[in-house]
């Protein structure tokens, strides 16, 4: 008998009657919430869930929205892209070992996808691993890597067949950040800060229990994740807005209203209400199974309004929008977008449109796959990796 919303909020009213998290540690309350089954509703019991709809995940959190939480922002990889390829692909013995540590944050995640020479074009990577009895033998090199620097785990593809189309070579793991030969050196941006790095990978040793779906089907793996990174990115709520922000500041400082700077903000608002909507109904259709190529356009709609309102904020704020004197080197565990001054935001917004798939990577998506337009010609389609020029 399915689960409706009365039923799951007694169950959530009888796991606080149990779980007093006043009396409890941050991380046995967390563990906790996972076993009873109030993580993810939406995925199998025992795994966190109850087996219900997705859309009773709104009930959970508005009944434990004083409790303890897992610090989603530091563990967001785990969370939107790698918890769901475990799901789709895993076995049950990757299931039961990596899905609790990973939504408590004691396993932190970070994804091993983008190349030097591979990152729109994910399938040309050239990062290798080769079978050596129960055990792949990996070596490459990994760019643009959030969270590298503090990840416990990563989400690997690397190519196992040099010798058929680059699509067809490629093999997905679980990687071990702590295995010999794994090294992260931190990328400086132009924020100052390193939240990227580029990982090398030099006679790395993973077991084969590691593997993520069959040998060579990495590609179908992988798209799994890459579409719910993209829903993660461009489809999930906040707390706070960039238009929120930007329309705080305009009701704040009336001497810089101009009616140019005020019809920009109008149709900037139209825009962030359009993709608030348009995210809410890609986050109930992902209860009906995977996340499809919508995702792709949330994404891109996301980019381009958070880079023209830090824009905006800036030009409103005129010489304070240029302010930020916090140029340290540091690592963070997570992004503070909302909680930094303009001229942060204007910078890191630069790089809404690269991570996660560039924007033409994502318009060529939208074109193809929800328009349907003809595709781009691939002259490399059926020719083997090995053979391609590089």
């Amino acid at each position: 008998m399915a689960l409706d919303a009365a039923a799951v909020g007694e169950r959530v009213q009888a796991f606080l009657a149990e779980h007093d998290p006043a009396r409890m540690d941050r991380l046995d309350f967390l563990r906790a919430r996972f076993d009873a089954g109030l993580a993810w509703v939406h995925f199998p019991e025992g795994l966190g869930g109850l087996g219900a709809s997705r859309d009773l995940q709104a009930v959970v959190e508005r009944g434990l929205r004083h409790t303890p939480d897992n610090a989603p922002g530091r563990i967001g990889i785990g969370l939107g892209m790698a918890a769901p390829t475990i799901l789709a692909f895993g076995t049950e013995e990757q299931r039961k070992r990596f899905l609790r540590p990973l939504w408590t944050g004691e396993e932190v995640w970070c994804q091993l996808f983008s190349e030097p020479g591979a990152g729109s074009d994910l399938a040309t990577l050239a990062t290798r691993a080769v079978r050596e009895g129960d055990e792949w033998v990996v070596d490459g090199q990994k760019v643009w890597t959030s969270s590298a620097h503090h990840a416990r785990w990563a989400i690997l593809v690397a190519r196992t067949d040099p010798d058929v189309p680059k699509h067809r070579g490629l093999t997905y793991f679980v990687c071990d950040m702590e295995a010999p030969g794994v090294e992260v050196r931190p990328l400086r941006q132009i924020t100052g800060e390193a939240e990227f790095n580029e990982v090398f990978l030099t006679g790395v040793r993973l077991p084969d229990a590691l593997r993520l779906g069959e040998v060579g089907d990495g590609w179908r793996v992988a798209q799994t994740t890459l579409m719910n990174e993209r829903v993660a990115i461009g489809g999930a709520p906040m707390r706070r807005t960039m238009i929120g922000i930007v329309s705080d500041t305009w009701r704040s400082r009336p001497e810089l209203r101009t009616h140019s700077l005020h019809q920009r903000l109008l149709k900037l608002w139209v825009d962030a209400e359009v993709m608030r909507l348009t995210a809410v109904r890609l986050r109930e259709q992902l209860a009906a199974g995977h996340p499809g190529p919508e995702g792709s356009a949330a994404k891109l709609a996301f980019a381009r309004l958070h880079q023209e309102l830090s824009g905006l904020e800036v030009e409103m704020l005129r010489e304070d929008g240029l302010a930020y004197d916090d140029w340290t080197f540091r690592r963070p565990e997570t992004v503070d977008f909302m909680g930094r001054e303009a001229g942060y935001r204007y910078l890191r917004a630069k790089g809404n449109s690269i991570e996660g798939g560039t924007s033409e990577i994502l318009r060529n998506i939208i074109a193809e796959r929800v328009l349907g337009l003809p595709a781009e010609p691939r002259a490399d389609k059926d020719v083997a990796w090995k053979d391609l020029p590089r």
